[in-house]
């Protein structure tokens, strides 16, 4: 564990982001773009906005995430805002991950079964 990054890994939380549907977003707002700008030769953008808040006084924020496009068209262009959040966790050095560090396992029994009985 000391070996660990302390930096956000930000293709696992893009992946975690909206459960995944949000790097989704992203991709799709970029090609629809893209698509626009060859189509009629005027300029286009895609903007990602994360805004982040501490929730109460725990180690996790809630981070909301925001993609915007401005896709131009023949006769002037189309805009497109989806803002979605998500609740992270925050780990040593700031890194952001969807479950803490240190998640302990779930020793779950089925019932009437001890902890000494295993399957």
């Amino acid at each position: 564990m000391a070996n660990e990054p302390t930096s956000t890994d930000i293709n696992a939380l893009l992946d975690d982001l909206d459960a995944g549907v949000f790097r989704d977003k992203v991709g799709q707002a970029l090609s629809a773009v893209a698509a626009g700008i060859i189509a009629t030769g005027k300029a286009g953008k895609v903007t990602v906005t994360f805004d982040m808040k501490q929730i109460d006084d725990a180690r996790q924020i809630s981070c909301t995430h925001k993609v915007s496009k401005i896709e131009p068209t023949l006769k002037g262009k189309r805009t497109e805002e989806n803002t979605t959040s998500t609740p992270l966790h925050v780990g040593r050095g700031g890194k952001l991950t969807l479950f803490p560090e240190n998640q302990g396992k779930f020793d779950f029994q089925p019932e009437g079964q001890s902890n000494t009985q295993r399957a």
